[in-house]
Order: C-alpha cells, then structure tokens, then sequence
C-alpha cells in the first residue's frame, strides 16, 4: 500500500460501493421506525467497476447487536443498480441494519458461460471455470449444501454429457435454491449499520375512537333545560359500544378543570350562558389545571375505573395533551413568566386571524424553557402513573420542536410502551420534523385527499416516501373537521371514507357521530353546527343502529377485517394500480405471513368509488407482480379467485377486470385473492 494511501476509515467508498442506504433519517442521527413484525423495506443503490456482477443482502441485528436475519436484495428497476428486499424485526427495542455489497461470481461466471458456449468459444474452459468455482464454494457449507453443489461440479466436468447437460447442472433448481438462501460471495462490502427503533404494536397498528366523556350519559332535564353532565362512570357503560365496533383506543378530549373566563357559547359565539360546559381545550381554573380531573366528570378513582374497564374490554384510553390554558389556570397567577405578556400587560390570547380564542392563552417556552418543561414532563408522568400510555397532542407544531424531542425521550426512556400522537395539521416540513423527534404517529392531510389522483399521490407518499419517520393515523372526521365531502355526500360519503382510512393506513381513527352520519355544519365554516366543543351532546346510537340508520355495522366489519388480514398492519405494501374511471381508484397489499415460504400470504384488492353521488363503470388493470401469485392458485385459463370481504361475493380475475361499484349501494372493494392450496 502507498505510503500515502488513505485508511480505511478515511475512505468514503468500500470496494464495493454502497449508496443511499433506505431507511435512514438524517444520516442515521434518528432511527427509522418500525414495529413487530412489520416489513421494513430496505433499498441501496449498490454496483461495480467493470461488468463483472454484484449483489446486494440486507441484514438485521437485534438490540443486542447479533444478527438475526439476512436476506438477499433483489434489483429494482431496470439499469438503476437500485436494489431492495424486506427485514421483520419482531420485537421491541433498538434494532439496526446494513446492507452488504458483493462480487457475484456465481452470476459472473453463468453468464459469461451462456455468451461463450452459445457462441462455440472456450467452451470447456468455461465448464472447467464453473466446476472450480462450485468446488471452492463446497467447503465450509453444510453437508446438504456441499452435496448440491460438488454434484454440479462433477456433472460439469463430466466430458461423456452433452455440452449443454452439464451446463444446465450449473443452474438446477437445487443450485439455484442454495444460492437463493446463502450465494456465492466474494468482495464482501458492507454499509455502516444504520439505527432502528422498533415501537409497540399500537404505535403503528390501531383503531381510535374519540368520544366526549360529559356527553356519555349528559341529560337534560324537560323542565329546566338544563344538563347534568356525564361522568367517567357513565362513559364506561359507552366503552362495550365502542369494543363492539372493533376499536383498539379510546381518545378522550382534555378532561381537565375548564376555566370561565371569556367561555365561549354554544358554536363558538362569545357569551356563554350559565349551563354552557365551554370548551374542554380552556383548561385551568380555581379547581385546578393539567393535573386535575374536572368536578363534574368524576374523581381520579372514577378515571382508574374507567381505565381498567377499557382494559378489561381490550381498549387503551389515550388522553388529550393540550399545552395552552384558561385565563383561570393556577399558572397565570403561579407562573405568569409561561406566557406572553403585551406591551399593555395583558397577556396574549390564542389568535388564528380571523379566529380569536380569548378563552385560551398559548404557552411561551422562552421566559423559562427549564421550569415549564419540567412541569409539563410532571404531568405527563402523572398521568402515566394512571394507566394513560397514549397522549394526543393538540398543535405540537406551535411549541418548540427540541422540546417535543426532550419530552418524548425522557418519557420513552422510562417507559418506552407510551405514545404520542401529533395533532398537527400545519406545513409538511413541520409534520415531518414532528416524527423524527420521537412522536410515533399523526394526524395527516388524508382528511383533504378526496379524488382519485389525490389519494393515489397520497397513499404513495405516506407508504414510501415518509414511512421511515412519519407513521399516518387517518382520521375520517374529528371535532374541528367536517369536510364538504361529508356535508353534501350522503352515506355513501362516509362508507368511502372508512374504506379508505380503514385499508389504506394500519392506522385510522373515528370521531363519534360518524357512524350517524352526522354531516350539518356550521354555516361557513368546516365544522360541525352546534359543536360538542361547546356543549353537550345525546345521541341515540342503540336507536339508530336498530332502525337500520347507523354505519356502527360497516365499520364493525371493516374492523373486523384488519384484525384477520395481516398485509393491512403494514404500511409500506401499498401498490397503487390502475382503472378506466377517473373517480375509482385502485391499490392492493400484501404480506408473507411466514419469511422464506411464499405460499404464506396474505394478499387484498381494495377498489373504491370515489364519487359518492353515482355508480362508475369501469376496467381496473392490476399489476400481477404486485399480488405474487403462486401457480397453483391460478386456474387454467390464468385467472385466479377473489373473494369479496364485505358483500360475501366471488369473482375469477385477471390482469384486467370489470367493476361496477354504486355509492348508494356499496362503494367499495376489499377482496382477497384466494390461496388454492
């Protein structure tokens, strides 16, 4: 070596070179996410001087460092030396990953073999060069391996074969099976390992439910008019409801003390009757703040029995953390140094022009970044102390980000089981910014993404292009959002939606009232007339769904789904396909059930009217690759079975197939391909 050669260390390039290693987020300062058993794919762009071959494999190692998988990547593409396979880790913790680059010698030689013998050129010489190279690679393999390979070696050597007999030893099915499980490999390269943080089942993987604990049970007296409020004992009896349907989380909007200054009335006008509960976001008063529980809910002992009959039922309860608070917080008076105060003295009020919210006053971290956030992690470990392991931030993206970090990972750190959930509808660099501080899952733009090229766009980014550090939860409607979509589309509207949210994302929430089809909004603005941010709420959900008015069924059923069909706990096998009709829109997923057996699969077909006024017509084209279907589950003119999960029917498909989907009937799709084996 010169004497002036560069160390290995001071190299940029291997001797293979390895670039643009996926998932990596910032180079490798954040882990990428992953949860158990979820398929992480994996891509690098991997090549080599000359025309020699290469291979690439991707390797995984556990928390330990030892490594546990190793799979072979695959090209993508044509001519972009682009590889990709797929890692499962299958427990939580602190995984990681490489990805190695190879001199394929095997590849090589086979096919400077095929060129020269078709061409009558050094023939025996080629056949010689193959012999060797299976003898060298027998030694060190099992025995089983060893065997396969020296029989290829003698039957290539063996002169009394046809030429083209012993060149087919080289390339058997038994050959090509070794060298799938473990090639022939020299030049051995590998990337740096590279971080993965693999998270709990429900940081990725989930149904919510949102609902508002004082109107689970709220009466109101026929006299009076006036409410009594629900309590966490009479939302628990609401909880077996919510099960029902299939949910995995309870959400529950600030539960906190709402304080009375500037409350706001019934949809958000400015003077507040005396029954009016205000808005749960105005949190703080003389009974206390973040800490507290609101006197007409209950206790913390009510709150515990709510939690443990929610665990009891199989749902986690997830509460709101909303860091902003009523003129009537104890931290106005204890720490008005936490807020903005004007040139006037006052102190500033939340504004989103034209919008006031003079009931709530945003936080401000730069008088005291050490002592509020302290009291802010307090909290939260209080609340954790209290069964709650899921949070639901409301504007994340209007506090500093390097806190959002610290908070997070001094909470993971203690107890890694507990989750955020971001609440941000604001800029993409911000929503992105947000998972790669830790929060494990978001509310996202799904809300908006109506017409089939919106959501092809959408699915292909969330599933692909952010899956690394930006996990989706698609919200069909929440307290602040009621698209028009919803107000004017009937039910059909909002079976698409659920379709949709449900298959597309392994995340999807639901605000109550959907299942009602409640759509009316407030004149002018996007949200629901006579909001349940303001006052109570009964609705007959029991009535509903026995007079055949309640969509609680069809969710039921899509829930349902999800739990039996694994491909749609993954995020990133989403494979948009095409249709005829502008408004249907078209995509599948599939999973291996088991690695290294492709006859475990789990393969759906999720087509979707997009227009909820009328009934399309139209050829939706499928890339087979896509569905990896297995000869034996085709039949013998080439097409294969699907069985539709929601209308029970059966259909044989192809590449290219007739759908006729009603919005007034049924909307949708999910099929899955049949296994015939």
């Amino acid at each position: 070596m010169p004497s002036n050669a560069l160390s290995a260390e001071e190299l940029r390039f291997g001797r293979i070179p390895i670039l643009n290693v996926t998932p990596v987020v910032e180079c490798g300062r954040i882990p990428a996410k992953a949860i158990p058993g979820e398929d992480l794919v994996v891509g690098a762009t991997v090549f080599r001087e000359g025309h020699d071959l290469v291979g690439a494999s991707a390797v995984l190692y556990d928390p330990e460092g030892l490594e546990v998988q190793r799979i072979r990547m695959h090209p993508v593409g044509i001519g972009l030396d682009r590889w990709g396979g797929l890692l499962r880790p299958e427990s939580t913790g602190n995984w990681s990953f490489a990805v190695e680059g190879w001199a394929d010698v095997y590849g090589t030689w086979h096919h400077n073999a095929e060129v020269k013998i078709q061409a009558c050129v050094d023939v025996e010489l080629m056949l010689a060069e193959g012999a060797a190279l299976f003898t060298a690679a027998a030694a060190g393999r099992n025995a089983e391996d060893a065997a396969v390979f020296t029989a290829a070696a003698q039957t290539l050597t063996d002169s009394g074969l046809p030429v083209e007999d012993r060149f087919a030893a080289g390339s058997s099915d038994a050959v090509l099976a070794v060298l799938d499980r473990d090639p022939i490999r020299d030049l051995v390269t590998s990337s740096s390992r590279y971080p993965l943080r693999v998270e709990r089942e429900l940081a990725g993987r989930g149904s919510w439910y949102e609902f508002f604990p004082r109107s689970e049970g709220a009466v109101m007296d026929p006299t009076t008019r006036e409410w009594a409020s629900g309590t966490f004992r009479t939302a628990a009896r609401s909880l077996e409801r919510v099960a029902r349907m299939g949910f995995d989380v309870i959400y529950l909007p600030p539960v906190h003390p709402i304080g009375t200054t500037h409350r706001k009335g019934p949809n958000n006008t400015l003077v507040a009757g005396p029954g009016d509960p205000g808005s749960p976001w105005a949190i703080g008063s003389s009974e206390g703040g973040h800490d507290a529980i609101h006197p007409d809910l209950g206790t913390f002992e009510d709150f515990d029995a709510f939690v443990d009959t929610a665990r009891e039922l199989k749902l986690e309860v997830a509460i709101d953390l909303a860091l902003q608070a009523s003129p009537d917080h104890p931290w106005v008076s204890s720490h008005p140094e936490w807020f903005t105060t004007r040139v006037d003295g006052s102190i500033a009020y939340a504004e989103n022009p034209p919008k006031k919210y003079q009931d709530i006053y945003p936080l401000n971290f730069d008088n005291d970044y050490t002592g509020l956030s302290e009291e802010i992690l307090r909290v939260v470990l209080m609340w954790i102390g209290h069964g709650v392991k899921i949070f639901r931030v409301d504007n994340p993206h209007t506090k500093p980000l390097k806190f959002w970090e610290w908070l997070i990972k001094s909470v993971n750190d203690k107890h890694p089981d507990v989750i955020f959930l971001a609440e941000a509808f604001t800029r993409p660099a911000v929503m992105h910014a947000l998972g790669m501080a830790g929060f494990q899952q978001s509310y996202t733009y799904f809300t908006w993404r109506n017409t089939r090229r919106e959501l092809e766009e959408y699915f292909t980014e969330v599933s692909s292009e952010t899956a690394a550090f930006f996990r989706p939860n698609f919200f069909v409607n929440t307290p602040d959002i009621l698209t028009e979509f919803l107000q004017y589309g009937g039910p059909g509207a909002f079976k698409i939606r659920a379709a949709l949210a449900s298959t597309a994302s392994p995340l999807w929430g639901v605000y109550a009232g959907y299942e009602l089809y409640e759509h009316v909004a407030r004149p002018g603005a996007e949200e629901y007339i006579d909001n349940e941010k303001f006052e109570y709420k009964q609705r007959d959900f029991a009535a509903a769904e026995a007079e055949g008015r309640s969509l609680a069924p069809y969710i039921t059923r899509l829930n349902e789904i999800r739990r039996s069909h694994p491909a749609l706990g993954d995020l990133q096998n989403l494979t948009v396909h095409s249709s005829t009709d502008e408004a249907t829109v078209v995509y599948s997923k599939h999973k291996q059930l088991r690695p290294g057996d492709p006859s475990s699969r789990d393969t759906l077909i999720i087509v979707v009217n997009t227009d909820p006024h009328s009934a399309r017509e139209c050829t939706v084209s499928l890339d087979l690759a896509a569905l990896h279907l297995d000869p034996q589950d085709l039949n013998e003119d080439g097409t294969y079975w699907v069985d539709d999960l929601i209308s029970g029917q059966s259909w044989r498909w192809g590449e290219h197939n007739y759908v006729r989907l009603d919005a007034h009937l049924e909307p949708a799709h999910i099929l899955s391909v049949r296994r015939n084996s």
